[in-house]
Parts: C-alpha cells; sequence; structure tokens
C-alpha cells in the first residue's frame, strides 16, 4: 500500500465526486469488463472526509456494474483544493487525456491557485528572521519545482506535460469572448463555433486567428456605423470590412486574420489623419492575385503570435507526417522568411550607417 494511506471498504455511493474538469469519461466498456473479468485491481483513492483523488472512470464503472461496495484508499494530507488538482492530474496524465477544454478549464484552475499559494507563501515568510521561526505557511501539498517561474508555465506543464500556456490561454480566450454579452453579436457566434471545433478536437491556432479576425471586423462594422465618425472614415470601414468578408472563402485562417487587421489598421490611420476622401481598400488579392500589402501592426501581430513556435512542436514528428506538397510549402515560406530577413537587416545596416 502506498505510503499516506488506509485501506477501508466504503459505499460506493457515499463516494464524492464534486466538481471535475473532466467532463467526459469516454468509452467505459473495456473498464467495464476488465472489473467484471479480474475485480477492481487499482483502487479508488479518496481524501479523509470522501471527496475523490484518482479513479473517477474506475467509480463510473463500478456504479454501471451495480457494484454497492468497494475497497478505498484514504489518502491524508490533500484537502486543500490545490492538493486535490493536482492529484486529479496525476490520474489524468495515467489515464484518458483530458479534451483540450478541459485542459484549459483545469490550466485556469491551477494557474490561479500556484498564484496564490505562491503569494501566501512570499507573504508568509517576508517578515521571518529565521526558518525556523515557524510554518512557512502554505498549503498542505506544496507545488512541485519548475525550471519555469511563472504560475502559468507552471501549471501549462503540469496540465500537458509542456509549457504550452500560449495554446491553453487561446482556448480561454475563445470561451470568454463565447460568453461575454457585451461582445457583438458576430463575435460571441464566431467564438462559440470555434468552441464547437474545439470540443471536436481542432486546432486551437486557426480558431484564435479566425476570432481575432472577426473582433477586427466588428470594429469596422462599428466605425461604419458611429455617426460620430466622419462620412469618409463610415464609408472607408464599410469598403474596407466588405472586402475582407469577400475574401472570407478563400483565405486560410492566418490570412483573413492578416487582411482584417490591415483593413482596420487603414480606417484607423486615415481616422487619425482626418482625410476627407475615402481611400479605397489596398486588398486586392482576391481579384488579382497580387500580394496584399500589411501595415507594420500585421507584421509585429503575426511574429508575436509566432514567438518559440518551435518550441511547440516535434521535429521527429512534423517532418515525416507532412505531404509533400505540404514540405514544399514550409521550405517555400522559409527560404521566402530567410530572403525577407536578410533584405530587412541590410536596410536596417544601411540606416544605421547613414544615420552614423
Amino acid at each position: 500500500m502506498p505510503a499516506g494511506h488506509i485501506e477501508l471498504e466504503r459505499a460506493v455511493d457515499s463516494v464524492i465526486v464534486g466538481r471535475r474538469h473532466r467532463q467526459d469519461h469516454g468509452d467505459l466498456t473495456p473498464l467495464v469488463e476488465s472489473i467484471r473479468r479480474n475485480g477492481l485491481l487499482q483502487p479508488i483513492t479518496i481524501t479523509l472526509d470522501g471527496h475523490l483523488i484518482c479513479g473517477a472512470r474506475r467509480l463510473a464503472a463500478l456504479k454501471l456494474l451495480g457494484i454497492k461496495t468497494v475497497n478505498v484508499w484514504v489518502r491524508s494530507g490533500i484537502s486543500d483544493r490545490l492538493g486535490e488538482l493536482l492529484a486529479e492530474q496525476d490520474e489524468n496524465v495515467l489515464h484518458k487525456p483530458l479534451t483540450q477544454l478541459e485542459a484549459a478549464a483545469l490550466y485556469r484552475e491551477l494557474k490561479a491557485l500556484l498564484a496564490e499559494d505562491a503569494a501566501r507563501r512570499q507573504e508568509a515568510t517576508r517578515f521571518r528572521a529565521t526558518d525556523d521561526d515557524g510554518e512557512d505557511g502554505g498549503g498542505k501539498l506544496p507545488p512541485p519545482q519548475f525550471e519555469h517561474g511563472k504560475s502559468r508555465s507552471q501549471a501549462a506543464i503540469m496540465v500537458t506535460g509542456r509549457d504550452s500556456h500560449k495554446t491553453l490561454e487561446r482556448i480561454g480566450r475563445i470561451e470568454a469572448l463565447a460568453a461575454d454579452e457585451s461582445q457583438p453579436a458576430s463575435v460571441r457566434q464566431q467564438a462559440a463555433e470555434e468552441v464547437a471545433r474545439l470540443r471536436a478536437g481542432g486546432k486551437v491556432y486557426p480558431s484564435h486567428l479566425r476570432v481575432n479576425a472577426e473582433l477586427s471586423l466588428a470594429e469596422l462594422d462599428q466605425l461604419a456605423a458611429d455617426p460620430t465618425q466622419p462620412v469618409e472614415v463610415r464609408e472607408q470601414a464599410r469598403l474596407e470590412a466588405g472586402t475582407v468578408r469577400a475574401a472570407e472563402q478563400e483565405a486560410r485562417a492566418a490570412e483573413l486574420e492578416q487582411l482584417a487587421q490591415a483593413a482596420l489598421a487603414r480606417v484607423k490611420a486615415a481616422k487619425a489623419a482626418g482625410k476627407k476622401k475615402p481611400a479605397r481598400p489596398a486588398l486586392t488579392a482576391v481579384n488579382t492575385g497580387e500580394p496584399v500589402p500589411f501595415p507594420l501592426t500585421a507584421f509585429l501581430a503575426t511574429w508575436d503570435d509566432m514567438a518559440e513556435w518551435w518550441t511547440h512542436y516535434d521535429p521527429a514528428d512534423i517532418g515525416p507526417a507532412l505531404t509533400a506538397e505540404q514540405w514544399a510549402r514550409f521550405e517555400e515560406t522559409i527560404a521566402g522568411t530567410v530572403a525577407f530577413a536578410d533584405a530587412a537587416r541590410a536596410a536596417r545596416q544601411d540606416r544605421a550607417e547613414h544615420i552614423a
């Protein structure tokens, strides 16, 4: 029996499941058949007051089998919410993985609790003269030590095994926008559609980009309908929004976000400059196939989103997984990026020399 546990018999219905981040137990049939044939090989674990720590799927299987009592491990020292979450995550790592939305929910709560726990420990030790002056005031289960110092990085590693906090934050932002009644209806609808895509296992980054595009379009719509804006600005906002929406069916998520951000940037620039005539949209890619000129803000947003992208993928997985066409497109993008960087670097050096 593991250290810190006692084993006793308990009524299955008396185990308190409480709030769990796993919403879907998956197919329990193999587990039910295993318990039917071999019994429960690993007992579920509960706290002293009967709350479930590990074994939600096993408990559900026992109920399906109609089993009334079961031997459980009762573990002391896990009574605070952080300890329960850490134990629940241990269970998730070893068994059915969380969905993306479940992982994001667990990440948000862990991040908040880790931040609170760190602040409590810092406050408790702030005025201590020596290490022997008293208890440190922390939770019963101090969180593991990580190389990353930020709570968001710690929480992401605990949930996914890597520092995926950007992805988890994006999921949370999309869910928040879908539920935010202060947002325009178009934004809430787009965010709700992306939540449904994520629930079905869709990729997070394209959903993030599509929501960003809809936010920019909503701001353009607001400018177009704002009677306090000059007629020229309202007309340009209407034209820009219409042009982006016309490209929506043909553009990929990344292109759509850039188109929308570029359009919004042009309207804001016109608004700030007080232009008297509405400028025709500079966007021509859909009609002519020519490259679209994007503003500096779109460039910065693109590279902010791309920061450390290579840390989120395993080259050993990506290389063999891509088709020949996908790999050629990747190589072309890399080559174009390197050529652009070389030209931009040379321009910076020329400017520096002229200034000197």
